[in-house]
């Protein structure tokens, strides 16, 4: 079978459509121009490697001919890598979700050969009333017939649609910045908190790392004494912990739980995910001591060392699939009672049984006899606590053995910095050098092989990729994690970078208003030519959010005012998005929490090398304090002071005194 333009792609998702019959176009010019030569609109589909439903979609119409058929004579087809392109991604949801009141992957767009959407949805089964959805079949001659004969039609809603788009795409909205908001922030999240189970909402059910950790800073600030935000992150992190949607074999979470008992999850692991709740599990940690939370985030960092990190090159990959094939739903993941029986002794298979909730009925609808494991009761009595380790040792190796769904090895900047940033805090508070070791690596490598003084970060570390450019998160997620370096090193060199970072940010992403561009400049196709003022966490931290904690980071790391003055200016241009959003703009008040709340600057001069100054140091990363900078300095004799907002201690010189002053 001939393959269609993709297979010369450097993305995972395009080349795992090489094959199919339908003649895809990778995103350009190129298919925008044959789109307005032929006169026909465009089919645009947006989705990833990882996604289920993405494949569901492939293997069901796009893999069939006569679909196929239909698509070449009538369209001109378009497909695109949404962790490749965000920036694509993020205008065409809002279009979608403009027309169906809901968008996600496979994103379905049709276009007027100019790219502006007309109609659209998400997954389309191949016949009608499957899943309540009109069959794929008829949308596709319904759109064609409509574009043939309705031109005025199908103008106008492209026309309301990119109005809409245009309109949402400015996040910015003018609000007061102060400890009212971020109060207030907290109590709209207490409302969404689900009392029963944990976490937010109802099913399907996400993690909101973020929230975890504003809602510790505001138990932190009330010197304990609200107990119900304590109980939020507590129940939270635990109901995760203990629930299907992590995996208790191999380490890590999957992106989701489709229930909201966290039992079962979609079984997509995302490098962005397992980023931030590393870090929440381990600022929980350092705030409440809590074993379980130690736990969970060693059985991260084990995960992302084994199966996602490129020790060699210096890179951490982005996704490992839910599946091995279409139709296949978490099989990799899942047992059945015959599959633990046959690699346990029946005192471990009791024991691991009862723990985990292995049932002749288990938890998927594909295939009733596979089982999640999720953690439904402790052992019985202490003398099982050995054998369910010795069991979960067994069933790991044995799944060890079976074919392990892809792993997308493409290094996005964005993501290699969030978790280098989460490696460094993991590296202090596990004490696990090894951790700092890779983060340092790929944090060095990031600035060597992306960084463009004239165009700032490009997209994706490695293989001689210049492009994509010129995206915000990358610039930003990068400044950060250059800060998390300096603080754990005190090598100057890193917070030069971080400046270097935001100094072309304030350029290159920025005009006369409050508030920084999803992107550089514009490309002039569709919608691209507008440019973003992101705000809403959805799903990985928001830049401008990420931004403002950098800059306030910058001022209370260097003292130059004009870091606050920027910092001060950004958010009051946010305030007001900031209070509708709340749990959706966690990261922004998290930077609100920075602005109005004092700051803990922790300093530690002393002799390089083992000793009380570098035991100092380590104490003081180690330390949970909301709004905490570390500042490391190399002196004669070892010396520490802990500023709280404009009040000073004295110098102190031993880590007993320190750990004392941080307790008072």
């Amino acid at each position: 079978m001939s393959s269609n333009q993709l297979a010369s792609e450097p993305s995972a998702y395009l080349k795992s459509a090489a094959h199919q019959p339908v003649h895809w176009s990778p995103w350009g010019d190129a298919a925008f121009a044959r789109a307005q030569q032929e006169k026909k609109p465009i089919l645009l589909d947006i989705g990833a490697v990882w996604c289920h439903w993405c494949h569901v979609m492939d293997g069901e119409s796009y893999e069939d001919a006569a679909v196929a058929e239909l698509l070449n004579r009538d369209f001109v087809c378009i497909k695109v890598d949404r962790d490749e392109r965000p920036d694509v991604d993020a205008r065409y949801q809002r279009a979608v979700q403009a027309l169906s009141g809901q968008g996600g992957w496979p994103l379905t767009a049709f276009l007027t050969p100019e790219g502006e959407v007309f109609f659209g949805g998400t997954y389309f089964p191949p016949d009608n009333n499957a899943y309540g959805r009109p069959g794929f079949r008829r949308v596709l001659m319904e759109i064609a017939r409509a574009f043939r004969e309705e031109q005025e039609r199908v103008t106008t809603n492209a026309r309301a649609i990119r109005e809409h788009v245009v309109q949402t795409l400015d996040e910015a909205k003018p609000g007061v910045v102060n400890a009212d908001l971020v109060s207030g922030a907290a109590d709209q999240m207490a409302k969404l908190f689900d009392v029963r189970y944990g976490g937010f909402g109802s099913a399907p059910k996400f993690p909101h790392p973020a929230a975890s950790e504003f809602l510790l800073a505001r138990w932190h600030d009330s010197r304990g004494g609200l107990a119900w935000q304590r109980e939020i992150v507590e129940k939270t992190l635990t109901g995760m912990a203990r629930g299907g949607v992590r995996d208790h074999l191999g380490g890590g979470f999957h992106r989701y739980s489709v229930d909201e008992r966290w039992i079962v999850p979609h079984f997509e692991k995302m490098s962005y995910d397992n980023s931030e709740l590393l870090r929440a599990y381990l600022s929980a940690y350092q705030a409440f001591g809590t074993p379980l939370f130690k736990e969970v985030a060693t059985g991260i960092v084990d995960w992302v060392r084994d199966v996602m990190a490129d020790k060699d090159q210096g890179a951490f990959a982005t996704s490992q699939d839910a599946d091995l094939t279409f139709g296949d739903d978490g099989d990799y993941w899942t047992w059945t009672v015959d599959e633990a029986k046959s690699d346990l002794t029946a005192r471990e298979y009791t024991v691991a049984s009862s723990v985990f909730d292995i049932q002749d009925t288990g938890e998927m609808h594909h295939n009733p006899k596979k089982n999640v494991l999720w953690w439904k009761q402790d052992p019985a009595s202490d003398d099982d606590w050995p054998v369910l380790r010795t069991a979960m040792k067994k069933l790991k190796a044995a799944r060890d053995r079976r074919q392990a769904p892809f792993v997308d090895r493409t290094a996005y900047v964005n993501w290699n910095a969030m978790m280098s940033g989460a490696f460094l805090q993991a590296g202090a508070v596990l004490d696990r050098p090894e951790c700092n070791a890779l983060a340092l690596k790929v944090l060095a490598r990031i600035w060597s092989e992306a960084w463009d003084v004239g165009s700032g970060m490009c997209h994706v570390l490695g293989g001689g990729r210049r492009e994509p450019r010129g995206m915000l998160d990358d610039n930003v997620q990068a400044a950060a994690a250059f800060l998390d370096a300096y603080e754990a090193t005190g090598e100057t060199s890193w917070l030069d970078r971080a400046t270097q970072v935001m100094t072309y940010c304030g350029k290159a992403h920025a005009d006369d208003t409050p508030g920084y561009f999803d992107i550089a400049g514009t490309n002039g196709t569709a919608y691209l030519a507008t440019r973003a003022k992101p705000v809403q966490d959805a799903p990985t931290p928001s830049p401008n959010g990420v931004a403002a904690i950098v800059l306030a980071r910058l001022s209370a790391l260097t003292d130059k005012s004009e870091w606050r003055e920027r910092l001060d200016r950004h958010l009051a241009g946010f305030a007001g998005s900031a209070r509708e959003l709340s749990l959706y703009g966690s990261t922004l008040l998290r930077a609100v929490d920075w602005a109005v709340h004092p700051i803990t600057r922790i300093e530690v001069a002393g002799p390089s090398g083992e000793g009380p100054a570098c035991a100092m140091h380590l104490l003081a990363l180690q330390t949970y304090r909301p709004r905490k900078v570390v500042v490391r300095k190399i002196a004669d004799r070892p010396a520490a002071t802990v500023c709280v907002g404009t009040t000073c201690s004295l110098p102190v010189s031993t880590p007993e005194q320190l750990a004392g002053l941080l307790e008072a």
